[in-house]
């Protein structure tokens, strides 16, 4: 199948293209690529017959970009697929504009060894609706005990070992791990959390937790970890990515660490840059996320590392879970919010539309930063790449329903928010996964 998506506005930061023109993919590739220039009539029949196209997109007033990769995601599959698995979840990226999508290993059982990593790439390669990495757990059942079969995943092409869910607090163990991943060059997905400092909280221990009479996590939970994760990969040379970072702290903790040379990176969800405790009016489970909702200080902290650069990622966090356990009371019910059908709006509108970073600047966050922390060959759409594409609409606003979401979970505290970006077709190696 050959398409030609054209009169858009193509943008690729990874060769400083940002301009109407349009793209021919042939087969999974892009095999032609012109900007300046808008093309209709007379000329874009002689490229539909040059290029023997089968597929024309008219592409008049959108966004065409690369295809977006969220470092972050819970497919749930195996053994918890009664809240995602890797087909729903999958539709759900695709719809989302996302062509890669990065799932944690916290499933029943755990991704931890061999066999089922292997599991998940035959399922992921069946439904083919976009491409997914499976990461690796650091510890066998994320039991903090004894490492998993890391060597062997790597063998057979994990390229990222995470527990996230909770972080192994027995530092000696985390640090051979991280030695293993400085060997195979895996990147570490640190999930930043003192167990021992949680005491039964379930979201930011301040002014709101006291009024609604519920226990607080306080920014030393994500804070103490931070501070460890990063010595031990200054000690043993691993790549370390922190994930959905909350604090203020944290994102000095990464700038300095940036400043010292030590690879690090940082992403951050558009929950925790949009919303802050404040928001929570009651005891709503749908606001009810790992780490929580924190001050507006960690939240303007968090924009100012995302303006400065000190964050290079945003990515979803995508937790979904049943409606009858997000019913329940924050004391009882799961943390978790899904993100992918979101992202990109909300990310648009209270990025972009608010002024605190550009739309390539956003697409660079979104597609060519992840591409690079994971070392794939990601995030650029200009000619000899694979054709993952994203083409969305920033004109018009629309409104996020739940009961559109092609994701199982529905829980999210985004119902009823007005939002720019809709996706209007998703491409991964040049087949048409998501159209609307």
């Amino acid at each position: 199948m050959n398409t030609l998506i054209y009169n858009g506005r193509i943008i690729n930061p990874a060769t400083n293209v940002d301009d109407i023109g349009y793209i021919v993919v042939k087969d999974d590739k892009v095999v032609g690529l012109e900007t300046g220039c808008t093309i209709n009539g007379t000329e874009l029949e002689m490229i539909i017959d040059t290029y023997d196209i089968d597929r024309p997109l008219n592409a008049t007033g959108l966004i065409v970009s690369p295809g977006l990769i969220d470092m972050h995601v819970h497919l749930r599959d195996p053994g918890l697929t009664y809240k995602e698995d890797i087909s729903t979840g999958s539709m759900a990226a695709a719809k989302g504009g996302f062509t890669t999508i990065v799932a944690m290993p916290n499933t029943s059982p755990v991704v931890g060894d061999v066999d089922t990593y292997d599991y998940i790439r035959s399922k992921a390669a069946a439904v083919d609706l976009v491409n997914i990495i499976q990461v690796g757990s650091v510890t066998k059942g994320m039991e903090g005990k004894e490492l998993a079969e890391i060597d062997y995943m790597a063998q057979a092409g994990m390229i990222a070992i995470s527990e996230d869910g909770k972080s192994v607090m027995d530092s000696g163990l985390y640090r051979r791990a991280m030695n293993i991943a400085a060997k195979r060059d895996l990147i570490v997905l640190a999930h930043c959390e003192d167990i021992n400092l949680v005491e039964g909280g379930v979201m930011n221990k301040g002014e709101v937790s006291d009024r609604l009479g519920l226990n607080g996590i306080s920014n030393a939970v994500e804070n103490v970890i931070t501070a460890r994760d990063i010595m031990l990969a200054e000690e043993t040379g691993a790549r370390l990515h922190l994930c959905h970072c909350s604090t203020k702290e944290s994102t000095f903790m990464i700038k300095d660490a940036k400043d010292k040379g030590i690879d690090v990176s940082g992403e951050a969800c558009p929950h925790h840059f949009i919303l802050t405790e404040d928001d929570i009016q009651s005891d709503d489970a749908m606001y009810k996320m790992n780490p929580p909702l924190r001050s507006k200080e960690d939240k303007d902290a968090l924009l100012k590392a995302i303006h400065d650069g000190v964050i290079e990622v945003i990515s979803t966090d995508h937790a979904p879970h049943s409606t009858e356990e997000k019913m329940r009371s924050m004391k009882e019910a799961p943390f978790g919010i899904v993100g992918l059908e979101t992202s990109l709006p909300l990310s648009y509108t209270h990025l972009v539309e608010d002024g605190i970073i550009t739309l390539n600047r956003l697409i660079e966050l979104m597609s060519v930063n992840p591409a690079k922390r994971l070392k794939i060959d990601k995030g650029d759409i200009s000619v000899g790449h694979v054709a993952d594409i994203v083409i969305f609409d920033t004109r018009d606003r629309f409104t996020i329903d739940p009961a559109t979401f092609a994701s199982k979970g529905k829980n999210t505290p985004f119902t009823g928010m007005e939002v720019a970006g809709e996706v209007k077709c998703t491409i991964k190696g040049g087949k048409v996964t998501y159209a609307k």
